[in-house]
């Protein structure tokens, strides 16, 4: 080809590495450009889409092992555009994460689980702890605690309603900075977990220091579990270790009764997953988990 569209060409590899976090080499081929082609829609877009309402808390439950009670849920983000078509978190998240437009995003599903909490506090109506994912970009942000702490006080949420969830790839750069602003917000009331649980940088300095209250068990050791020993046998100890510290355990990911078997047979404290229910739209989520509870 000429000079000319050969540089476009490579300029187009480029910047397919702004969205790719792994490599920082790329080749141009027709994917790298249908993939930038969908980036700059997503980006065109995602002002607009968040102005329309097109985002929209999911929820998730977690459940007691022991009682076969609801504890707890995770809130996810969906984006389902006007024609009902959703794209998915992974198409649209890594980009809001390079352009920084996920800092907004994890605010508005903050806002969105405290409205929700405070609408069923005021109508007299069983609340639990839902946790909410902070992205690494959010987390830079300046006045990240005081926002957190005012968009609380915005719609009167108990902190002990909030539950904030950072991965485990986090952790793989220095701790002083993010440790006290986790203690600042930890000492309004609300708990940490960490997500993900050993399929990022183990540092286990940061379970010894307790700067967090609850461990998730990656999906990925989950799998097969009943067939696959030494998942059993890595899961196993995690939860050792863990209960030895004083933290709970959530596991990730349970789809079957074996599954969900094993897991307890290894004294997990919550699960999270198909087994005992999908992420569903907030009204859903409140007609299959809340309604049966009882306030007290």
């Amino acid at each position: 080809p000429p000079i000319q569209k050969m540089v476009e060409y490579a300029n187009l590899a480029r910047k397919s590495l702004r969205t790719n976090t792994t490599t920082h080499i790329a080749v141009y081929d027709e994917r790298v450009y249908t993939q930038l082609i969908r980036a700059g829609k997503i980006e065109q877009s995602m002002k607009n889409a968040m102005a329309q309402h097109e985002f929209k808390a999911f929820i998730q439950p977690k459940y007691n092992l022991e009682t076969g009670q609801i504890v707890g849920a995770e809130a996810l983000v969906r984006w389902i555009r006007e024609d009902g078509s959703m794209i998915y978190p992974d198409d649209f998240i890594p980009i809001f994460e390079k352009n920084g437009f996920i800092v907004e995003l994890d605010f508005f599903i903050l806002g969105e689980v405290c409205r929700m909490i405070q609408r069923r506090l005021q109508g007299k109506r069983h609340c639990v702890p839902i946790s909410i994912n902070q992205s690494r970009v959010l987390l830079q942000e300046k006045d990240y605690v005081k926002r957190v702490a005012d968009i609380l006080k915005k719609y009167d949420t108990p902190p002990r309603y909030i539950e904030l969830e950072l991965t485990e790839r986090i952790f793989r750069d220095d701790l002083t900075d993010l440790a006290k602003m986790m203690g600042e917000l930890r000492n309004l009331g609300i708990r940490w977990s960490i997500d993900d649980f050993g399929t990022g940088y183990s540092n286990y300095g940061y379970m010894r220091d307790k700067i967090f209250d609850i461990v998730k068990v990656d999906r990925s050791f989950i799998t097969d579990i009943d067939k696959q020993r030494n998942n059993y046998l890595m899961v196993s100890f995690i939860i050792k270790m863990a209960h030895e510290m004083g933290l709970h355990v959530c596991i990730e990911g349970v789809e079957t009764k074996e599954e969900l078997a094993c897991v307890r047979e290894l004294g997990a404290d919550y699960i999270q997953g198909y087994y005992y229910g999908k992420p569903v739209c907030v009204a859903d989520f409140e007609e299959q988990h809340l309604k049966k509870l009882i306030l007290g």
